[in-house]
């Protein structure tokens, strides 16, 4: 696995949760201190078993979390306020070179920025910062992809922070800039000769 933080990119807080592993929310919330959380499995898409936690709903997942555990592995991360506030953003790097972002944004009353679950997309321009954050992500890389999704978000701390490094088959949102297909082609290209 990729350890962005050991490049200096700063990474949504996160405690990783093996498959077979015996135990509970409840004992693990106790264990990290952590009262409002998300958990989701490590490898997922479109927000599939993506759960808000607190103190008053734990109980109600601990179903669920046993049978998600058994086969598995597994992440709880403290729950991200300004996802709500501000979304997440998802910068399309191609080769190095920055491309094209999209703002994207939980409906009201939900967390989940994904559009299965009513979120919104919208093209953004990111500032140089964001950029910049997002391209040392993938130079972290041990070899820079020839695409990669950023997505990146405000923290609880107010610091930009990767919440994931997308580098497998991940929605690069073509449809939000017509020219990005053809520029990712060219590096295509490049990359071949």
């Amino acid at each position: 696995m990729l350890d962005l933080q050991k490049n200096g990119i700063h990474v949504a807080e996160s405690y990783f949760i093996e498959a077979g592993t015996k135990t509970t929310l409840a004992t693990l919330h106790t264990q990290l201190n952590w009262q409002e959380t998300v958990l989701k499995p490590c490898v997922s898409g479109a927000g599939r078993h993506t759960y808000r936690l607190s103190t008053e709903n734990i109980a109600e997942h601990e179903a669920i979390f046993t049978e998600l555990i058994a086969n598995e592995s597994m992440m709880l991360q403290p729950f991200q306020h300004h996802i709500v506030t501000q979304g997440e953003l998802s910068l399309i790097i191609f080769n190095g070179e920055y491309s094209h972002a999209v703002l994207k944004q939980a409906k009201v009353g939900d967390f989940r920025v994904q559009d299965d679950f009513g979120g919104t997309v919208k093209p953004y321009t990111p500032t140089e910062t964001e950029i910049a954050f997002a391209l040392n992500a993938t130079k972290a890389c041990p070899e820079l992809p020839i695409y990669a999704r950023v997505d990146i978000f405000t923290d609880n701390t107010n610091q930009l922070a990767v919440s994931e490094l997308e580098l497998i088959e991940p929605e690069l949102w073509f449809r939000n800039d017509t020219n990005a297909a053809k520029i990712l082609a060219k590096h295509i290209s490049k990359r071949l000769k």
